[in-house]
């Protein structure tokens, strides 16, 4: 086989690599996301900042996600003592 070939093939399985790879850190960085709860203790500027960190490292990937979903996945971590908030956002 020529050195060409082997090179050819050589880079197609690191390309092939990297794009599993691409999808376990995607899986993994959404269900951080997903799973997040603010617990109503600490800062919650702190709590938003984390959760747009998590959401520029999936656009830095290129998986987008809608505005509107990042914002109902927020109000969805919230606990109820933000009940009155979600209300005023929904309405």
């Amino acid at each position: 086989m020529p050195e060409e070939e082997n090179a050819k093939k050589f880079l197609s399985q690191i390309a092939d690599h990297f794009v599993d790879s691409k999808k376990v850190e995607i899986s993994t960085i959404l269900s951080k996301l997903v799973s997040m709860q603010y617990k109503g203790k600490g800062n919650i500027r702190e709590y938003i900042m984390e959760m747009s960190n998590l959401v520029t490292r999936l656009r830095a990937l290129k998986f987008k996600l809608s505005d509107n979903i990042i914002v109902h996945l927020f109000l969805i971590s919230l606990p109820t003592q933000f009940s009155p908030f979600k209300i005023s956002y929904n309405t």
